[in-house]
């Protein structure tokens, strides 16, 4: 995909490319209004699901997507998140805001777990959004209001960036969600079941996840379950 930001020595004398992607016509409309109106922010597509935003994005080059997490995802359902988390994954990709209504805790700390530069409430004024498009661009967490006071409701506040699942806690925490128990994935991976469980518990507490339901159900969220 062509969606790479551009490096730190253009960033301040050309536009933050943007594209936007949303299942609402509205929020789409009015985003679009928003953005065009902003002189260092250049619009240059949008799309209504993740089948639409993967074309835009091998198409034009951005440098921040904004997206809701709720449209329709390439391969049915109505949850773009795994979409995202691939983005994400890649080598180079667009920074990605988040646009949404959802406020359930573990879900915005799993955002931010997988990548994403900013979270913003669509109840928020225009203004958190701007903020969290430049915030993103250069390299920074944005969390709007709303968002940040719903993470801080939860019992294990999310550490941002530094609290990231590593590589191995990443692959492990899919085994185990896909059904996989401790010592078969110690067999799969030729670690002991010791090594499993400790990486399995760090994980789950990055995660803000204290019990075996909260991590069924964080991966349903984030579409691994």
């Amino acid at each position: 995909m062509q969606g790479m930001p551009i490096d730190k020595t253009t960033k301040m004398r050309q536009k933050i490319r943007v594209i936007v992607a949303d299942d609402h016509d509205c929020v789409r409309v009015g985003v679009k209004q928003m953005l065009q109106s902003v002189p260092h922010i250049e619009f240059v597509g949008e799309a209504a699901d993740t089948h639409g935003l993967a074309e835009l994005l091998d198409a034009c080059a951005c440098d921040v997507v904004v997206s809701d997490i709720t449209m329709p995802g390439i391969h049915g359902g109505s949850n773009a998140v795994p979409f995202l988390r691939r983005l994400l994954r890649g080598r180079p990709h667009p920074c990605v805001v988040v646009l949404t209504m959802i406020c359930h805790a573990h879900m915005l700390t799993g955002l931010l777990h997988i990548g994403v530069g900013g979270i913003v409430d669509k109840r928020e004024t225009v203004t958190a959004l701007i903020d969290a498009i430049e915030a993103a661009f250069s390299g920074h967490v944005y969390l709007s209001a709303h968002a940040r006071a719903a993470i801080e409701m939860a019992d294990a506040p999310p550490q941002l960036r530094a609290g990231m699942l590593s590589a191995r806690e990443w692959e492990i925490f899919q085994l185990y969600v896909q059904g996989l128990a401790v010592h078969q994935i110690a067999a799969r991976l030729q670690r002991s079941g010791k090594t499993i469980s400790t990486q399995k518990r760090s994980a789950m507490r990055k995660l803000g996840l204290e019990t075996e339901a909260d991590l069924i159900d964080y991966a349903r969220q984030i579409g691994l379950a």
